[in-house]
């Protein structure tokens, strides 16, 4: 089997919540943030993961969301929705909606709570994949989050679907990039996952990223890309050292990171996608010092690298 998989090569941003002033989604937020991507000029859009703050969002919500971003997106960007709740049975009824919006992959993170045995967490995967016969299938790895571990032999019994293309790996062993890649071969794709390594993950053998920081600064990753493609590591590691630094700068306030994601949109892009849902942490007073230092730190690594 050979399969051609380079619409998934590339940056490929994770889409964050957007909220109106009731902190409610957003329809023309959600319409405009998508704009932004495409002039951006990123591969496509990670839609309902982690960075758009699923598991604090409704059924209704992450449909509503999807819709949006797809009357935009269709045909121009690859989109890939994900689309675990806590349950199959609307895990299920979001992989048919994504499917019927034409999505270029569903996505999925294990059962988080429950530890599960790994056939019941194929199953789960399965039975969404089953409910969109005709789209792609990604595994979300992110243990630190969900609890639940993606081993080779589990991913040798999901690579049993057709369907399945590949991982997004989010674990932080950079280790576990090169395994899946050895595994899977040439007919499946892994993602970075963890922004701060993507050099990293790129050397080891991940095609493409998928990040939830690249919203606030996709044209760096861009170029990130571009000198791993070009082998210009000694110029990659300088940018992702600057990247990185931008990166800790956004996680050092008192808010949540996203809602610090959300002020750099505003201060650097003039655009206004709200900021988080609670349990998620609002941005404090002190933070507004912090997010306009990272907007400055965002300019002036576009200035020294990108001309």
């Amino acid at each position: 089997m050979t399969r051609d998989l380079s619409k998934y090569e590339g940056i490929i941003p994770a889409f964050y919540a957007c909220y109106d002033e009731a902190g409610e989604i957003s329809p023309e937020a959600v319409r405009n943030l998508t704009q932004y991507f495409m002039d951006k000029g990123v591969k496509g859009l990670y839609v309902n993961g982690s960075s758009g703050e699923c598991i604090y969002l409704s059924v209704a919500d992450r449909k509503l969301v999807l819709e949006e971003v797809m009357k935009v997106a269709k045909g121009k960007l690859t989109i890939i929705a994900h689309v675990a709740c806590n349950n199959t049975k609307e895990s299920v009824e979001l992989a048919k909606h994504a499917e019927e919006l034409g999505v270029d992959a569903i996505a999925a993170i294990p059962p988080i709570y429950f530890r599960l045995p790994e056939y019941a967490i194929a199953n789960y995967w399965n039975a969404m994949s089953e409910a969109a016969p005709n789209t792609d299938f990604v595994i979300y790895n992110i243990p630190q989050l969900s609890g639940t571990t993606l081993t080779l032999p589990l991913y040798a019994k999901m690579r049993e679907n057709p369907r399945v293309i590949g991982v997004k790996n989010s674990s932080m062993p950079v280790q576990d990039i090169q395994q899946f890649v050895a595994e899977g071969g040439e007919d499946y794709i892994v993602f970075n996952g963890p922004d701060e390594q993507f050099i990293s993950g790129r050397v080891m053998g991940a095609k493409a990223g998928i990040g939830g920081t690249y919203g606030a600064m996709p044209d760096l990753f861009l170029k990130l890309d571009e000198l791993v493609k070009e082998d210009k590591l000694k110029e990659a590691k300088d940018l992702q050292y600057a990247v990185n630094s931008i990166i800790y700068k956004l996680v050092s306030g008192h808010g949540n990171m996203y809602g610090m994601i959300k002020e750099v949109l505003r201060l650097n892009e003039d655009l206004d996608i709200g900021s988080v849902r609670l349990p998620l942490e609002p941005l404090a007073a002190e933070d507004l010092a912090i997010a306009k230092e990272a907007a400055e730190m965002i300019q002036a690594a576009r200035a020294k690298f990108l001309g």
